[in-house]
């Protein structure tokens, strides 16, 4: 029944993700890019460095969404003992310090010439700064600390306020920078197999 959780199978299966996904990540980093540098408006405020933000905003969603994944596995493996669940967890949390970093230092370069300061101790600048130290996820900071920040541009219920040739251009390059993370925790994934093997050590 469990065979599919066998490390062997596993393996199986990163190796074919990670073929597919080499198969399409450069054509769709290609198209991200060309939409989020070329056909992307600027801003009527900002110009042309409201384009941090297609780098920006999905490593924080990313970084956000990593930790938040670390909390709920973590708990999962505390409870069910797990092995896998470690290694899963191990693979990520990389991928959430990347991106997390990489949020802070678009921000900070983003935050120059719109608000004339590389930092400021902005109660969500913060929050990202204790993520990626301490590995504590503020999901709904963007509703609970409006300061520096505008509100949240982009709502799962009700209308989005950011135009459509901005939406497209900043989700395509969330999905590519997803496909990344993806190809990241994979292969994160299949040394900590092959470790595994390497010791002769057995799953649960």
């Amino acid at each position: 029944m469990f065979k599919i959780l066998n490390l062997s199978n596993i393996f199986y299966w990163i190796e074919k993700l990670i073929g597919f996904i080499n198969s399409i990540f450069f054509i769709l980093l290609l198209v991200a890019l060309s939409f989020a540098l070329i056909f992307s408006p600027p801003d009527y405020l900002q110009g042309d460095s409201v384009r941090i933000m297609y780098v920006h905003v999905p490593s924080a969603w990313i970084g956000l969404a990593s930790f938040s994944s670390i909390a709920i596995l973590s708990i999962a493996h505390f409870i069910f003992k797990i092995k896998n669940i470690k290694l899963i967890t191990k693979s990520i949390a990389p991928i959430g310090l990347m991106f997390t970093c990489l949020a802070l230092v678009t921000g900070s370069i983003w935050g120059q010439p719109t608000w004339g300061t590389w930092w400021a101790w902005d109660a969500r600048i913060t929050s990202m700064l204790i993520l990626a130290l301490f590995y504590i996820g503020f999901k709904y900071s963007v509703d609970w600390w409006n300061t520096l920040h505008q509100p949240a541009s982009i709502k799962l219920t009700g209308e989005s306020s950011i135009h459509s040739s901005m939406l497209m251009p900043l989700l395509l390059m969330f999905f590519v920078l997803i496909l990344y993370c993806a190809l990241i925790f994979l292969m994160k994934y299949k040394t900590e197999i092959i470790r595994i093997k390497k010791k002769n050590l057995k799953r649960l």
